[in-house]
């Protein structure tokens, strides 16, 4: 896919795939919402300031792992010396469009399996995090969002593989910074409407539309011309770091 494609359908798959969100992380920013001081809940303005703190350093961290994960396919790209390894990373990250849209439809719960990889992380980060409860300060709340953006999550690490098959550190960041993006309205309004959202988000029926709509969403792009920058078939993948393939 050409890069304003996959960013725009990073941004989407985000947005699509709050329903998950909310279910996992919408108790997370409800239970630190009230855990604020009485004068910060009480006023709309400044809670909307803490959670939007707490998301930005989610998505600090989202944009983190997508640059290392950019970059870790990037050198195995380049130690393969496959000439046409570009054009197959590019259907590995349609697949796992496809993958997130099966998963979040409930077609394939065994992918929810793959959130056990980031588990020992979270054990370490965990005991930091509950450290800096409760959260009084904006320099406390973007802390426990860049840990937060660490708890482990399948949709996160679906995307994540997408992001390790965008051929440079910089795409991949971007591919995460898009994504987070798309996850930032819901869990900004879950910080103040919990209850609906969670009712909305154990629809199966709305469950069922995200998940197809991002399923048609990742095969659609199969008909999107491909952008290969200085990359052809008759040209093995250039090492240099700006270019590349195509960021909840």
């Amino acid at each position: 896919m050409n890069e304003p494609v996959t960013l725009t359908s990073a941004f989407l798959l985000g947005l699509f795939t709050t329903l998950h969100c909310v279910g996992m992380c919408g108790g997370i920013i409800g239970a630190l919402s009230l855990g604020l001081p009485a004068e910060v809940r009480d006023n709309k303005a400044r809670l909307l300031f803490f959670v939007a703190t707490y998301n930005i350093g989610r998505i600090f961290s989202y944009s983190l792992a997508g640059l290392l994960a950019g970059a870790l396919g990037m050198e195995v790209l380049a130690s393969t010396g496959f000439e046409q390894g570009h054009q197959v990373l590019q259907y590995i990250g349609i697949g796992m469009m496809i993958a997130v849209g099966l998963y979040l439809s409930g077609w394939l719960p065994q992918l929810a399996n793959i959130e056990r990889v980031g588990v020992p992380l979270w054990k370490k980060l965990e005991p930091i995090g509950r450290r800096l409860l409760p959260v009084s300060s904006p320099f406390k709340a973007l802390a426990y969002g860049i840990i937060w953006g660490w708890l482990p999550c399948g949709m996160v690490y679906f995307v994540l593989i997408w992001a390790l098959s965008a051929g440079s550190a910089i795409q991949g960041a971007a591919i995460m910074l898009a994504f987070g993006l798309g996850t930032l309205p819901t869990l900004l309004a879950a910080g103040f409407m919990t209850s609906w959202l969670k009712h909305f988000a154990s629809n199966p029926r709305a469950r069922d539309i995200a998940g197809l709509l991002i399923i048609a969403m990742a095969i659609g792009s199969l008909f999107i011309p491909m952008d290969h920058n200085n990359n052809n078939a008759d040209q093995p993948v250039p090492m240099d770091h700006s270019e590349h393939m195509h960021h909840h």
